[in-house]
């Protein structure tokens, strides 16, 4: 499985979203406040007139040296495919859809809430499967700080969370919660807001990686049923490519096929160097085709000719390194964008290769 996305990366950034970072509040900056100050002019002019019914008085404001750092609360993030949450629901609970390919939805998110701990290197100490509750044991939500010149090591606050999972009968969505059960801090007090952040960001890690496994279930899928997945990545020569975990002689036999089908014509097949020679023109749709559902996929490349290079990768997958008519390889911005393009032809059409 190719995941060209770091999970740690994920989280991180699902964390600065989900409001829990720190913000300095400086609005009590005496740079921040301007008085109502009447107009000053030279000795020598008139003061001009003012309109008694328009007067207002010079605004005076006290500055408070001793700012507040004032946080919001925290929101569960639905990166997860399938995955909502309920306006105004004041727990921090998300709900997930059964997605195709989940045989078991509650077991498929108690899975997902075992591996975040296991991440953390702790386990739960109560769990019942036929509740769907699992009490963690502590560990530290927040990561220690690290700097430039020194690591700390030293959590600021460690923590157990309750996850409950509740299913709905018919067995098509359920929700998952999470609870802070204890908190231990010697610097950190416990606030109201402090503990809504710390469940929704529990929460979303959970959301992070329930995203992260059924992204992985979904190219078992697509390999199970023939379809490719195309992500982005480099060929063996460190050219952009698109690369499938896929076997050479099962891409290389059918992707011309496949080329045709979106607008492609094959000049050239060279089975001994792997090389797909195609000429691209791109399709004239018409409004019936968009009555009709029948729309042709329009890559973002240039009409002209264009060479494919199919060669195995060192993992045992295949890469499909695309050239222009003079054997230039492409951009990796053009590479990405046909990425995507492509992979939406697979799934609209359900093309197999």
């Amino acid at each position: 499985m190719q995941y060209w996305i770091p999970k740690a990366l994920a989280v991180s950034v699902l964390v600065s979203l989900s409001g829990c970072g720190v913000f300095t509040d400086e609005a009590h900056q005496k740079r921040n406040y301007r008085a109502s100050e009447p107009v000053q002019v030279p000795g020598q002019l008139a003061q001009p007139a003012l309109d008694p019914i328009y007067k207002m008085d010079v605004a005076e404001y006290n500055n408070d040296p001793d700012s507040t750092n004032y946080r919001p609360p925290a929101q569960v993030l639905t990166v997860a495919k399938g995955s909502w949450v309920e306006e105004g629901d004041k727990q921090a609970r998300v709900y997930f859809d059964k997605n195709d390919g989940i045989a078991n939805l509650d077991e498929f998110i108690w899975d997902s809430v075992h591996a975040v701990l296991t991440e953390h290197q702790t386990k739960a100490i109560k769990q019942d499967k036929s509740l769907g509750s699992i009490e963690t044991d502590w560990y530290a939500i927040i990561k220690p700080e690290e700097g430039w010149l020194w690591n700390s090591d030293t959590a600021v606050s460690e923590q157990r969370f309750i996850f409950t999972i509740e299913e709905k009968s018919h067995q098509r969505t359920a929700s998952l919660s999470a609870k802070l059960a204890e908190y231990n801090s010697k610097d950190v007090p416990l606030t109201p807001i402090l503990q809504q952040q710390l469940e929704v960001r529990a929460l979303n890690q959970v959301v992070a990686e329930f995203d992260y496994r059924y992204r992985q279930l979904e190219v078992e899928i697509r390999k199970q049923q023939g379809i490719i997945s195309l992500e982005m990545g480099f060929d063996n020569k460190g050219n952009a490519a698109l690369v499938t975990e896929q076997d050479y002689s099962l891409i290389f036999d059918r992707f011309s096929g496949f080329l045709e089908r979106l607008s492609f014509t094959i000049v050239e097949i060279d089975q001994d160097r792997g090389l797909i020679t195609a000429d691209y023109n791109k399709p004239e749709s018409s409004v019936w085709d968009s009555i009709w559902g029948e729309e042709l996929a329009e890559l973002p490349i240039e009409n002209g000719q264009y060479q494919i290079l199919v060669s195995r990768t060192k993992e045992g997958g295949t890469s499909l390194t695309w050239m222009d008519d003079e054997g230039t390889t492409l951009e990796p911005g053009t590479m990405n964008d046909l990425q995507q393009a492509l992979e939406s032809a697979l799934r609209q059409r359900g093309i197999k290769i």
